[in-house]
């Protein structure tokens, strides 16, 4: 069984291209941290390849960005092709086909509203007086 599953965070944005046919397919690299520390006592990360394909690379690349926490699932391929000096090239990469986003969406947002005294002072908004019997429950 090929099955890949990988927690890291994006070294840079997603490379988004179309093939002639309109298909769409994303490059990016992965840096997955390592259970182990080095001698040094600092942590080191695998830094891996992978490519998506089709509405998920879309969706991929609009949601994400450099730096961003996901989740990726798929198979590791290995294919190869001849450059332009004619040698052969191997490439050894996550063919993912699914992925989770591990960042909250405007966490930094709802982190400083949850801070704030008045929670619609981030907003321009102004706070509103409503007494209990004006409440529908």
């Amino acid at each position: 069984m090929n099955q890949v599953n990988l927690t890291g965070r994006l070294t840079k944005d997603i490379e988004l291209r179309y093939t002639q046919s309109g298909k769409a397919v994303g490059n990016g690299t992965i840096a997955v941290g390592r259970k182990f520390k080095s001698e040094n006592g600092e942590r080191e990360s695998d830094f891996i390849n992978f490519v998506m394909w089709g509405k998920a690379a879309e969706n991929f690349a609009n949601y994400t960005h450099k730096g961003s926490q996901v989740g990726l699932g798929g198979e590791w391929q290995t294919r190869n092709y001849e450059n332009n000096s004619g040698q052969r090239v191997y490439v050894n990469e996550l063919n993912a086909t699914s992925f989770d986003l591990l960042d909250p969406r405007g966490a930094s947002e709802t982190q400083s509203n949850l801070d704030s005294e008045d929670p619609f002072a981030a907003a321009g908004k102004k706070q509103i007086d409503i007494s209990d019997d004006a409440l529908p429950f």
